[in-house]
């Protein structure tokens, strides 16, 4: 099995963009072949059989620099004929670890949109020299750090990985 794989984020931090190299590691570990990339600067998905889109949560939503609302609709028919997973990170604390987090109302459109395999929340980080006035206050005020579990996103990873090599490559459009 040699599908395509690509995991396209939104961040504006960092933070999911290391979610997603971690994704994507996972996934060539799995025999896949992957590649992350900025949500923005994917142009074409109709090379990929396989899609994992994440997006950073900021109040509750995906953050609009994050633009996976956008990519969604952007490459709506296109992902229609792939499988697509969503991840969102960002809660920082450990209930990402300790509960499923239902998916903030713009990673549920998307999901409906897309009609996702799944959708799972990750821990977030926030640290010194973050961006945004809010995000520098968040770790002034000592509520910063890193929640994510990288174990767990290798795991989930894993599982898309089993998914996607039952299945077999989708069907070039």
């Amino acid at each position: 099995m040699n599908a395509r794989v690509l995991v396209a984020y939104g961040t504006k931090n960092g933070s999911t963009a290391e979610i997603a190299d971690v994704i994507a590691d996972a996934l060539k570990e799995a025999g896949l072949r992957s590649e992350t990339r900025p949500a923005a600067a994917a142009r074409d998905v109709t090379e990929y059989d396989a899609v994992v889109l994440g997006g950073a949560l900021y109040a509750g939503r995906w953050h609009r620099d994050a633009v996976p609302v956008r990519f969604a609709r952007r490459h709506e028919h296109a992902l229609a004929e792939r499988p697509v997973w969503l991840f969102s990170s960002g809660p920082l604390d450990a209930s990402a670890g300790e509960r499923d987090i239902p998916p903030v109302p713009s990673a549920a459109r998307a999901a409906t949109l897309l009609d996702a395999r799944e959708h799972v929340t990750f821990g977030g980080r926030l640290e010194e020299g973050a961006r945004g006035f809010i995000a520098r206050m968040i770790v002034k005020q000592g509520r910063g750090g890193d929640f994510r579990d990288m174990e767990r996103i290798r795991a989930w990873a894993r599982g898309i990985a089993k998914e996607i090599s039952k299945a077999g490559p989708a069907s070039p459009t």
